[in-house]
C-alpha cells in the first residue's frame, strides 16, 4: 500500500508542475494577453497590471486544477476497488 501511496503522490507533484507551467505558456499565447503586453497596434491597449492581477490566478489555477482532477479521479477508482 505504501509504494500505492507515493507513487500517486508523485504523480500528483509532477501534474501540479506541468499544469503551473503549461498554464502561463497558454496564457501568453492568447491574443487578449499578447494586446495587453504590447502586442496591440502602437501598444494600444497595453495595461501592464495583468501580470499583477492575471498572472498569479493562472499560476495557481494551473496547478490546483490538474491536481483537484488527479485526487477525485484517483478516489473514484480506489472506490470501484472496493
Amino acid at each position: 500500500m505504501k509504494r500505492h501511496v507515493d507513487g500517486v503522490t508523485c504523480g500528483g507533484c509532477a501534474l501540479s508542475a506541468a499544469g503551473a507551467t503549461a498554464a502561463p505558456l497558454l496564457w501568453l499565447s492568447m491574443p487578449r494577453t499578447q494586446r495587453h503586453l504590447g502586442g496591440g497596434f502602437e501598444n494600444e491597449g497595453m495595461d501592464l497590471t495583468v501580470l499583477l492581477t492575471e498572472l498569479p490566478f493562472v499560476v495557481l489555477g494551473g496547478a490546483f486544477l490538474p491536481l483537484l482532477v488527479f485526487t477525485l479521479l484517483v478516489r473514484w477508482v480506489d472506490r470501484r476497488r472496493g
